[in-house]
């Protein structure tokens, strides 16, 4: 499979020294939705699809006030995936499947854009996101998903992956949904394989699974940011979870040597590492 890496949302809150580490306390910040397009042999396939042309058009009733205020999306028509497939040559129709890491309303936002593409969720999620508590409604938009998406809807793990339990919704296809639960009830980390031969290495899309390069590091990286450790702890659905499948993840980046590379939904850096 070829991919391509996609900026899919840029969102600016406030205060860049508390969210990017560096700048001053009034500048913007940037944070990124990081989306995968994939050529295969069975159509193009999305990983996560952030934010619609109709969150573009409708940001408050899709995203709601409060998401705007605070996180400041940029709501540009050209940064939707669909437009910027669009731009490479295909059409809407081309995207055969989508495999978003949850439904967040960041990473669900462009499923209406592909109406007629098969979307694959894992059992926990999809309950969780079609009948959310009045608290959780907040993140999963009934907006976002008014057009009727074809669920796929996966219940058990089928397979192991480096320890990890996995689901392979495609058959056929080197890709995997691996449960990585603790931001959500049903959240996954996408893994796909690329490149040839001895080349080949798996990259795992860990969506909110972490929020900055540093909780999964080996080696020294810039410390994350306040603003950031205080936002990850606000949005998490089950805490220890989360710190549990943040432990796994950086046993999986000692153990797996060069055969497996993380990134995850919304670190600028490690964005624009891959886009290059």
């Amino acid at each position: 499979m070829k991919i391509h890496h996609m900026n899919c949302g840029t969102m600016c809150p406030i205060c860049k020294r508390l969210i990017n580490g560096s700048g001053g306390f009034f500048e913007r910040a940037n944070m990124v939705c990081h989306c995968l397009l994939l050529e295969s042999e069975q159509g193009l396939i999305l990983v996560d699809s952030g934010v619609g042309t109709g969150d573009v058009r409708e940001p408050n009733r899709r995203l709601g006030a409060g998401f705007v205020a605070m996180l400041a999306p940029l709501l540009k028509m050209e940064e939707t995936a669909v437009e910027q497939i669009k731009a490479m040559g295909f059409k809407a129709s081309d995207v055969k499947h989508i495999v978003p890491t949850h439904l967040d309303l960041d990473h669900a936002g462009g499923l209406s854009d592909f109406p007629d593409a098969s979307v694959h969720v894992f059992e926990p999620e999809h309950r969780h996101a079609i009948k959310p508590s009045l608290r959780d409604s907040l993140r999963f938009r009934k907006a976002q998903f008014e057009h009727g998406p074809k669920w796929v809807i996966h219940s058990e793990p089928s397979e192991i992956w480096f320890g990890f339990q996995a689901i392979r919704p495609i058959a056929g296809l080197d890709l995997l949904m691996v449960p990585l639960i603790g931001h959500t009830r049903g959240h996954v980390g996408v893994a796909v394989k690329q490149g040839n031969g001895s080349g080949q290495k798996w990259l795992l899309h860990c969506g909110d699974a972490y929020f900055h390069r540093s909780e999964v590091a080996i080696k020294h990286e810039d410390p994350m940011p306040a603003g950031v450790a205080f936002f990850e702890k606000l949005v998490q659905t089950l805490p220890a979870e989360r710190v549990a499948t943040q432990a796994r993840l950086r046993e999986l980046v000692k153990s797996s040597g060069d055969e497996v590379e993380l990134f995850c939904a919304h670190d600028p850096v490690e964005y624009h590492r891959f886009s290059k």
